[in-house]
């Protein structure tokens, strides 16, 4: 009979659960666990791009140029031309004017590459006073290498021999990359093209609402006609630069002028690296070109000038607020496109990042991604 009293005691003396911390506990380790469920997302992701770049490459190009080119199919279109001949019609003025380019700035790039051991030679001449500080300190360090250097005392390893394919077959191999992801991008713009707004029609028939088919619509037709906007304006930008660049080193007197005009027009898609990377072809140009020093300081300068006038002026005027991105931004997706594509990520690297941003202000969830992607 002493026994049960005491045992009651001890029940009642128990602590009751804590349901409100255990369901915080439960709560907080499922938090985790999507965060962690989040980065293995991320990663695969990222890994997806790398490895299946030669695959969404051609992909993501002639989604962006069926976003710049649809109006003018649309417009065609209006004047009782059917989508099929419209859209070859563009795309062959499009590759039309892509073979005359290259047929006409062919045979100045083959004269500079002819050219190019005799200006090797003559750079070298002009940067050899700047170079004998350099010997020096390599001939001391050769020196000091060859007193801490120790002969073996075995026998001499043996050498490994690695082959490698010739620089024409590893040319006629990326060749013959290219040509296949040429050929992918022309046939899929060409039925993007020419099949208009089937995707569009099969979305609004699966969406459940009358409310969300609107909406639909009502985004897909403002993020194509701003990022369409964007991508000719500053295609239109790019060009009156190159050729401002063009009639300038033709009033300076730079040999084939239209060859650096279309590479400033080409090279100032790629924010920061393409204008970086002109100044420094000009300034070669100029040195290797002009004898005096006045002289051969003209064409990077001209370039200064026009660079500032079109970043600072002509751009913002036209662009204005819209669709201007945080330059933070810019040079993170420049750097990180950049360096998962290569030199195609780096020219898509903004286009990317507008449609992202475009997206962004159109979907209500996403909106303060868009904030912090705009300017």
């Amino acid at each position: 009979m002493a026994i049960e009293p005491l045992r009651e005691a001890r029940e009642d003396e128990l602590p009751e659960p804590d349901l409100a911390n255990l369901e915080a506990a439960v709560q907080g380790r499922g938090g985790w666990r999507n965060v962690a469920l989040t980065g293995l997302f991320v990663l695969a992701a990222f890994y997806t791009l790398y490895f299946a770049r030669d695959f969404l490459l051609p992909i993501v190009l002639a989604l962006l140029f069926n976003l710049l080119l649809s109006p003018v199919v649309r417009g065609l279109k209006r004047l009782h031309v059917p989508s099929a001949i419209g859209s070859a019609v563009v795309i062959l003025a499009l590759l039309g004017t892509f073979v005359w380019g290259l047929y006409s700035l062919a045979g100045p790039a083959y004269d500079w590459m002819t050219r190019a051991p005799q200006s090797l030679r003559k750079v070298e001449g002009r940067l050899r006073e700047l170079r004998r500080p350099v010997q020096t300190i390599g001939k001391a360090t050769e020196q000091v290498e060859k007193i801490a250097q120790v002969s073996p005392s075995g026998p001499p390893a043996a050498t490994v021999t690695v082959t490698a394919p010739s620089l024409g077959a590893r040319l006629l191999g990326r060749a013959t990359d290219l040509g296949a992801s040429a050929a992918v991008i022309v046939i899929l713009l060409f039925f993007l093209l020419a099949s208009g707004d089937l995707f569009l029609r099969k979305l609004i028939r699966v969406l459940p609402s009358l409310a969300d088919k609107r909406r639909a619509v009502d985004i897909a037709r403002q993020v194509e006609t701003e990022i369409s906007a964007y991508l000719s304006t500053v295609a239109m930008i790019n060009a009156g630069l190159g050729l401002a660049v063009w009639g300038a080193m033709a009033l300076i007197g730079l040999p084939n002028p239209l060859l650096w005009g279309a590479m400033v027009a080409l090279t100032n898609f790629i924010p920061y690296l393409g204008a970086l990377s002109c100044y420094v072809v000009l300034a070669a140009l100029g040195f290797l070109t002009f004898p005096d020093f006045a002289h051969a300081l003209m064409p990077v300068g001209a370039f200064l000038v026009l660079n500032v006038v079109e970043a600072y002026v002509v751009t913002p005027m036209v662009l204005g607020r819209r669709l201007t991105l945080n330059p933070v931004v810019v040079f993170l997706s420049l750097t990180f496109w950049g360096w998962l594509w290569g030199i195609p990520g780096a020219i898509l690297a903004v286009p990317i990042t507008v449609v992202v941003k475009v997206l962004c202000d159109h979907i209500v969830p996403l909106a303060p991604l868009g904030e912090f992607l705009g300017d």
